[in-house]
């Protein structure tokens, strides 16, 4: 038996309040962003609201501003005008994680592996035996099973991504931001990092949000599919994926995830229609 999916094809943002609609408060709040570089406008006016606690993947045509908008809600880059808060806090007052697509530009090059995640504990304060127990922890959580006393040079480009994942991973983020994290790693990699990020999601609670070029990834992980417009960005929809965790093989042949990946595959191909 199927559950069944919950469409909000309204381009409005899930809505701050836990409402008649029963949404979750935002943890995330966007309100009249603009960005343009030169001539260009990426954002204009965007409003957006991410629910507390939820998986959020934004998917969109090439160029709409996907990793833009991941870079300006964590401070990445500067916003020209507009306001972003974490359930009222300001961007310094949020404990933020990051994981970047380019691994060979996010790791230290002279720090072994284990050096790189232990890193960003001490560099919080955290005391260094404490912080190396954390990353051990962490390691055995995980099952990963790569020599953490390598340097990066000495790693395949997976595995760099992996160090990285566990690095952004190791601080307990309240929000953690993924770009395009899995596009380094092999098939066999993204399967087993796509189910340990689940995992830990399911564990954690953290807040997500994960840009990807790959839809079903994007449906098959998030519990809302941000869908962008071209430029300037703005909302197309913002489904809801309302199939239940743990997802597996099978879900990718559940009823309802084919319906809701064929409606985004729609949405998607009117976008790239439009330029």
């Amino acid at each position: 038996m199927t559950m069944a999916v919950t469409m909000n094809v309204d381009p409005a943002p899930v809505r701050l309040g836990p409402g008649p609609d029963g949404n979750p408060p935002a943890h995330i709040t966007v309100r009249g962003l603009h960005k343009q570089f030169n001539d260009t406008v990426i954002y204009e006016n965007f409003d957006l609201d991410i629910p507390r606690g939820k998986f959020i993947s934004i998917f969109g045509p090439n160029g709409c501003g996907k990793s833009t908008l991941i870079n300006l809600i964590s401070g990445l880059i500067p916003i020209d005008s507009g306001d972003v808060r974490f359930g009222g806090k300001t961007l310094a007052e949020t404990k933020i994680g990051y994981v970047f697509q380019n691994y060979r530009e996010a790791l230290f090059p002279w720090m072994t592996a284990f050096e790189n995640i232990v890193y960003a504990l001490l560099l919080r304060k955290v005391a260094r035996p404490e912080a190396e127990e954390r990353v051990h922890r962490l390691v055995t959580h995980l099952g990963v099973k790569i020599d953490l006393k390598l340097f990066p040079y000495m790693m395949s480009g997976g595995q760099q991504q992996l160090v990285s994942i566990m690095r952004a991973l190791i601080i307990e983020p309240e929000v953690l931001f993924l770009d395009e994290p899995f596009s380094a790693l092999d098939y066999e990699m993204t399967l087993f990092m796509r189910e340990q990020l689940q995992r830990i999601f399911e564990e954690t609670g953290t807040t997500m949000v994960l840009v990807s070029h790959d839809l079903e990834e994007a449906v098959y992980l998030a519990d809302y599919v941000l869908l962008l417009t071209r430029r300037p960005g703005n909302i197309a929809s913002y489904p809801l994926v309302d199939i239940p965790r743990p997802r597996n093989d099978a879900t990718l042949a559940n009823k309802d995830f084919v319906l809701l990946k064929a409606s985004c595959l729609e949405t998607f191909q009117r976008e790239v229609r439009r330029g």
